[in-house]
């Protein structure tokens, strides 16, 4: 594969603006679809009336996007969160079994963890692992946003517990698919080859015309959240038409493409489970 350097990307914007509700004029129709192996929960849902408030959490409300439950995402839980200026959390994690997964898209805040401070702004991402001591405040004087991927931790008999991460989009390099001339890549903040981590969480980027050009089916589960541009994904059976602000979730073995028409690029954030066998049930 071939890469290109991660600096390049430094001026890229991530959709982070949620909230308020449409007139009363509007139309009741919206692409929004809850079906047994994809749903698409599309910008438009994610109003004022829909958010969480989560306990030990100061001046925030979360937009909570996937969760565990029969019949939809198996393997994560992701929130999209808005913290106020001053807001944050000593206690963010109820579950020493969680590990997290954070992306910032708009605004700075600071991650305390194990007692050394790290400054997050736009662009940066934090991996902490399962059962580590860790914070969140904004000290900023406006809102932060960011998401938070939660997952249980799979430990694996003879494999250490992986190490955190705190790095930037903009020091990362972007990974070209094969023979795709640039039109596919994938910025990666994991190693793809550690397997002492037991999840992914990446940047997927199409040019304009680039195309994933088969029917992707695997046994990955996938949490798609649209950064930046347009696309038409196929899942299942089905086109439907994506857009910044726009999130997927894929069963595991869901049949997946997707045309990226323009006029920009089309970019998202990507969760997918790896690198553990399956459950025998």
């Amino acid at each position: 594969m071939s890469a290109r350097n991660g600096s390049a990307m430094n001026d890229s914007t991530y959709h982070s603006r949620l909230g308020g509700l449409p007139g009363q004029t509007e139309l009741l129709s919206s692409k929004a679809i809850f079906t047994t192996a994809y749903a698409v929960i599309p910008r438009s849902v994610m109003t004022d009336i829909v958010t969480s408030i989560l306990p030990h959490w100061d001046n925030t409300r979360a937009w909570i996007i996937a969760r565990p439950m029969t019949g939809f995402a198996e393997t994560f839980a992701q929130y999209v969160m808005e913290v106020e200026a001053g807001g944050g959390s000593l206690r963010p994690e109820p579950d020493s079994r969680a590990q997290a997964a954070l992306f910032v898209t708009e605004g700075e805040m600071t991650v305390e963890l194990d007692g050394g401070a790290h400054q997050l702004r736009t662009g940066s991402f934090a991996y902490l692992p399962a059962g580590s001591s860790w914070s969140v405040r904004n000290h900023s004087g406006s809102a932060v946003r960011f998401h938070w991927i939660r997952k249980v931790f799979q430990a694996m008999d003879g494999l250490a517990p992986p190490p955190a991460i705190f790095t930037h989009e903009g020091e990362q390099q972007m990974v070209a698919m094969p023979d795709t001339e640039g039109k596919w890549a994938t910025t990666r903040f994991i190693d793809p080859a550690d397997v002492r981590y037991d999840m992914h969480v990446n940047i997927v980027t199409f040019e304009p015309g680039g195309t994933i050009s088969f029917m992707e089916t695997h046994v990955m589960e996938h949490g798609l959240y649209v950064l930046e541009g347009k696309a038409v994904y196929r899942l299942n059976a089905d086109w439907v038409e994506v857009e910044a602000g726009d999130f997927m979730w894929l069963r595991a073995f869901c049949p997946q493409a997707c045309y990226a028409g323009g006029p920009g690029r089309f970019r998202y954030l990507l969760y997918k489970d790896v690198n553990r066998h399956v459950p025998l049930w």
